[in-house]
């Protein structure tokens, strides 16, 4: 089994909220492929990195989770190629998890 895991930003690339809408969207696409959705979206997420020398980004974000039995890395790549476009990001990140459910 694996655990997905969706980053997805409160903002867009030029500092301009993102609709709600659209997380309501990429919530009901999961739950109806997959059966089932977590979303951690009370408060937001707090997202820091450096890409070189620069100052730090910020990212606000929520974080949806999903357990699939067969995890199929293509439609995921495209997958998160659309919400590259949704999100209006260069890339949300999306990673994957080989886990156990105990």
């Amino acid at each position: 089994m694996h655990l997905l895991q969706l980053f997805l930003p409160l903002y867009d690339n030029e500092g301009s909220k993102l609709p709600n809408a659209l997380y309501s969207e990429v919530k009901e696409e999961l739950a109806q492929k997959f059966g089932g959705i977590t979303a951690y979206n009370r408060a937001p997420a707090e997202g820091l990195w450096k890409e070189d020398s620069s100052q730090p980004h910020r990212d606000e974000l929520v974080i949806y989770e999903v357990m699939v039995d067969d995890f199929d890395p293509q439609w995921w790549r495209q997958y998160r190629e659309s919400l590259d476009q949704r999100f209006r990001q260069e890339r949300v990140l999306v990673r994957s998890q080989q886990i156990d459910v105990i």
